[in-house]
């Protein structure tokens, strides 16, 4: 059930640009404000009883959405997308520094007795995300403070997510092609 719950409610907080741009007509931005707070509660209370890499994402959303509901201005709504590059990159980034980086702690749930040559490319695959994080999170400020409302509800609602996408799936290929010890 939990597993459903996040997964809601983590498609809703992804559709959050569209919300804004279709939203924006027909409510005061700090309703939409609200709306994505009680999104991101009822996420939070999903992952409270496990330890959840996304609970300081979670917490500093939420915090974002108290000033955004304060400030009642749309444009401080289309900061959150650059907020939550900042934090991921943030949170990947850290663990460059504090090892075991994040790809590799996800990669030992799958193979725990993971070997050198495994430990490089995770770190690798962590700097990879580090650098998508900085691109994608200035495009987004690029969106949202030189572009209309529409780029940015198309880039941040859906070509984020496609790129995100197309890295996965190459990352995806890279690792069949060069580690043996995932097949």
């Amino acid at each position: 059930m939990r597993l459903f719950v996040s997964g809601v409610m983590g498609l809703s907080t992804l559709l959050y640009p569209l919300v804004v741009f279709f939203g924006r007509d027909y409510f005061e931005p700090w309703k939409i404000a609200c709306l994505l707070i009680a999104l991101l509660l009822v996420r939070l209370a999903a992952s409270y009883s496990i330890k959840h890499w996304s609970t300081p994402l979670l917490i500093a959303g939420i915090g974002y959405c108290v000033f955004a509901m304060w400030s009642n201005q749309l444009g401080t709504l289309l900061v959150y997308p650059i907020l939550v590059n900042g934090l991921m990159l943030l949170i990947f980034g850290w663990s460059l520094f504090s090892p075991p980086s994040l790809i590799e702690r996800l990669a030992r749930l799958q193979h725990p007795d993971l070997p050198p040559e495994g430990v490089i490319y995770t770190r690798r695959v962590t700097q990879v995300w580090c650098v998508f994080f900085i691109v994608n999170g200035t495009l987004a400020w690029i969106t949202a403070f030189w572009c209309s409302l529409e780029v940015w509800s198309l880039y941040n609602g859906l070509i984020a997510y496609v790129l995100m996408g197309v890295l996965f799936a190459a990352e995806y290929l890279v690792r069949m092609r060069t580690q043996k010890h995932v097949r």
